[in-house]
């Protein structure tokens, strides 16, 4: 988007070169208009390279009142660190001329501006370095033959980077930057001839969020510089830090340009209050002062700082007074380069030797001045006498201790190293093209006496070297070089002092990827557990239970909730939980599915043990009564009322106790079909043959009448068997008709428990069971009602009552049992129909032979056929 800043720096590039084509002020046609003089280094060459470089800090514009020629801007606060990325920039191209396989027969020269951190001045420099109006004699009248500069070592800035890059992209100058980090640089359709030795800001967040990844910090705070340094990282970090990568910004803050002590208090504060124990401070050194004066007013301790590279290796802030709240910080720093010989060239530089081998020394004599607190003749008025001292250039540098010499932490200046190097290697490239095999027109290559800046911006695109520290320089399609950073960490020694300590690296390679190496071993973590803090809105949901999000919060901040039942989560942090298949259920942790638990009547279980004990004890009984009965069967009270008919009834009767093991156990085809089958043709069997004994009793009481003896003929021993035979065919072609027209079979119900599979017999047809019991009801109410008619008959052992008594119990139990079977689920429905079997069993085997057998055994002198017939009773 064209912008306010993108329309002015055009028309100050048209003013530039306009006036170098028309002006009629100029003897020569290739000067520039008006006088500008800026502060720099130079050194003449076959081939000029040009740099810009942080030299001073600060700068004062003059008041602009336009009633006079408009003064030149003073930049004071020398920076010595800014200046030795500068003479690192001599020195490799220094390197490079006494390096007889690259670039043999040219020499390089350089030069070398200082942009006092001002857009306007750094973008002037850059039209400088252009178009060589700073220098003597540059072109040839017609303005043809080797440019001024074939290419630009710099910005610092990524805000004057975007800047210069811009209009220097309109004419294919090729600039190199060392510090430009903002990934807005990586556009090349913006930024054509735009390349960088410095990652993007774009990886630089990939790889604090790798960091964040490796610790498990998901909740941490974003402060960050007003400009394009942090304002590009910030929108990275809010599409990059989300639900793929695993983390969430608990507050984004952007620091003031100026000095606006409110706002700065007002973001301290956010970062206090916050829960986020992990800060990201994306921000250039200078913005971060004051913030951190305003953190150590209100004494924000306890927090875990991650730095970017713009201020992790800044002196400013590895001080003993701010190592209570800094220490432990770790960050992202410039990868470290060795340059062994680089030393011993800072210890040449003198003030006389750049006077004699190159013009515009003023760069050398401002460094000269701030090291040795000199000045040079004639200082300003009044110095010498108020104790200041002249500088001779005599001065040995080695004499001061001086940050300029330490070389044991180059980082920035590798990076100023590797960009000259990519210049020299690709105009190196260029020169040893083929004539007639050039990828230019025609086949046609580059020469020394007529280049073209755009045509080494190709061969920087190709450019791939190795240098002496190893490292592998390419760029790829968007002008990047293959990243690498530094991870470091700031310590604190028992002795006080502090100690900037690499502790990893994350590197990208052409076949690996994305790399992350930590030594945890060597970290120093400014807090009392001596290990990484933890930094989570909401800690990790466990197995069986899933993330439900805040309303209104960020995504990692939710609650835990529990997995109903039927369902589970076997991941922590699942976001949904997962319904078990139809066979299986949720584990009570509801982390796991489990195989649903069966239930049935089994023989194991308590129930099933007492009530086939039950049933088993009743068939013993029955047997034992039967034994008795047949062992007596010669006696009165056996033989009366027909004793085959009692025969019958033992028999049947252990079939019902026998028949209700049909229903323990697990159902099968065969036990399904068999058990009411069973059932009902035992109880129907049996319940005929009470049936038929009431009829025998009613007729023989008939028979005792005058003219009633024609009443025995109907119910002699053929009759009976007869009766007993009907009606039992009958409930069996019941039984029949039902297991071939809708047979009963096993079924896993699932409704009763969702956690369990009920085992249980279906029906299959329920008018069929209806019908069956039906059936078995009405011949009990027949012989319910034959027998209470004939209970007061004139007997002393009338059996009528013990049959009423008997059919009482036995209706009694079997309504009960309809409403108790249907309410009853799963299991306990076989339960409640086998108690009911046992005991209407109970009842017709006690009410009928419990008399009988008292009788038999205890009172054998009432079995005669006199105590019977109710003569002779003995008392």
């Amino acid at each position: 988007m064209w912008t306010l800043l993108d329309t002015n720096l055009f028309f100050l590039l048209y003013s530039y070169f306009s006036s170098t084509v028309s002006s009629p002020l100029y003897s020569s046609s290739c000067q520039l208009q008006g006088q500008f003089h800026l502060n720099g280094i130079h050194k003449t060459g076959d081939v000029v390279l040009g740099g810009l470089f942080r030299i001073h800090f600060f700068s004062t514009y003059p008041d602009l009142s336009f009633t006079s020629e408009p003064q030149q801007p003073t930049c004071y606060g020398f920076d010595i660190l800014g200046f030795r990325q500068a003479q690192t920039m001599a020195f490799a191209i220094d390197e490079i001329n006494r390096n007889s396989n690259l670039l043999p027969n040219v020499t390089l020269g350089y030069s070398l501006y200082d942009n006092c951190v001002q857009l306007g001045i750094g973008f002037r420099a850059a039209l400088s370095l252009v178009s060589g109006q700073e220098k003597q004699v540059i072109l040839h009248e017609n303005c043809v033959g080797t440019p001024p500069v074939l290419g630009i070592v710099g910005d610092s800035s990524s805000t004057r980077s975007v800047a210069i890059s811009t209009v220097l992209g309109l004419y294919r100058v090729p600039m190199v930057s060392y510090f430009a980090t903002c990934s807005c640089l990586s556009d090349r359709q913006k930024f054509p001839s735009f390349f960088r030795t410095i990652p993007s800001d774009a990886f630089q967040v990939r790889a604090i969020i790798q960091i964040l990844k490796h610790f498990g910090w998901t909740w941490a705070g974003l402060v960050i510089s007003d400009g394009d340094y942090g304002l590009h990282a910030a929108r990275i970090f809010q599409s990059d830090l989300g639900p793929s990568g695993g983390g969430c910004l608990a507050y984004t803050e952007t620091l003031p340009r100026g000095k606006n002590t409110a706002e700065i208090k007002r973001i301290v504060d956010v970062v206090k209050k916050s829960t986020a124990r992990v800060v990201i401070l994306f921000a250039h050194e200078s913005h971060t002062i004051d913030f951190m004066e305003e953190v150590v007013r209100q004494n924000v301790t306890g927090l875990q700082w991650i730095a970017s590279e713009a201020w992790i290796s800044a002196i400013v802030f590895q001080t003993p007074r701010l190592m209570p709240y800094l220490g432990g910080t770790l960050g992202i720093a410039i990868h470290r380069g060795e340059m062994p010989e680089l030393r011993n060239f800072l210890l040449q530089i003198r003030p006389d030797l750049h006077h004699n081998n190159s013009y515009g020394n003023n760069m050398v004599n401002q460094f000269w001045e701030h090291t040795f607190q000199c000045r040079f003749a004639p200082p300003p008025a009044g110095w010498v006498e108020a104790g200041g001292t002249l500088c001779t250039g005599q001065e040995y540098l080695e004499s001061v201790e001086t940050e300029f010499l330490d070389v044991s932490n180059l980082r920035p200046e590798y990076n100023v190293y590797k960009a000259v190097y990519s210049l020299a290697y690709a105009l190196d490239d260029m020169l040893h093209c083929e004539p007639g095999r050039g990828p230019f027109s025609g086949n046609s290559c580059g020469n020394l006496q007529r280049l073209e800046p755009w045509q080494l911006v190709y061969y920087l695109d190709k450019v791939n070297f190795t240098t002496s520290f190893r490292d592998q320089v390419s760029f790829d399609e968007n002008g990047d070089v293959l990243p690498i950073y530094d991870i470091m960490n700031w310590q604190w020694l028992p002795d006080g002092r502090t100690k900037l300590q690499t502790v990893g690296e994350v590197k990208k390679s052409a076949f690996k990827g994305e790399e992350l190496t930590l030594d945890e071993d060597k970290i120093f973590w400014n807090f009392e557990s001596k290990k990484p803090p933890r930094s989570v809105c909401s800690e990790s949901c466990p197995p069986g239970t899933r993330m439900a999000r805040k309303k209104g919060q960020p995504e990692c901040c939710f609650d835990c909730i529990p997995c109903s039942e039927g369902m589970i989560s076997n991941k922590t942090d699942s976001m949904e939980c997962t319904s078990c298949l139809d066979n299986f259920w949720s584990s009570p942790q509801r982390d796991h599915c489990v195989p649903k638990t069966t239930e049935f009547l089994s023989f194991h279980e308590p129930l099933g043990i007492c009530l086939t004990a039950t049933s088993l004890l009743g068939t013993f009984i029955c047997a034992v009564v039967l034994g008795i009965f047949i062992y007596h069967r010669r006696t009165p009270i056996v033989r009366a009322n027909n004793s085959e008919l009692s025969f019958q009834l033992l028999l049947s009767l252990k079939l019902c106790f026998l028949c209700s093991l049909l229903f323990i156990g697990r159902p099968r085809l065969w036990t399904c079909q068999l058990r009411h089958a069973a059932f009902g043709i035992s109880f129907v069997l049996c319940v005929s043959c009470i049936l038929v004994k009431t009829m025998v009793v009613v007729a023989v009481f008939k028979a005792s009448k005058p003219g009633g003896e024609a009443s025995l003929k109907w119910f002699g021993a053929v009759q009976q068997r007869g009766t007993v035979v009907v009606l039992t065919s009958v409930q069996a072609t019941v039984c029949t008709v039902w297991l071939l027209s809708a047979s009963p079979a096993p079924h896993k119900n699932t409704k009763y428990h969702n956690d369990k599979i009920v085992y249980e017999c279906v029906v299959g047809s329920t008018v069929g069971f209806a019908v069956l019991l039906g059936y078995i009801g009405l011949l009990a109410i027949l012989s319910f009602l034959l027998a209470f008619l004939a209970r007061n008959l004139p007997d002393s052992f009338n059996e009528a009552k013990l049959i009423t008594f008997s059919m009482l119990i036995f209706c009694a139990v079997w309504v009960a049992f309809v409403p108790a079977y249907i309410s009853s689920p799963g299991k306990y429905a076989d339960a409640v129909e086998v108690f009911s079997i046992l005991a209407s069993s109970f009842g017709l085997l006690v009410a009928l032979f419990g008399p009988k057998c008292y009788i038999i055994l205890l009172r054998p002198e009432r079995n005669t056929k006199k105590a019977i017939m109710g003569r002779g009773i003995e008392s």
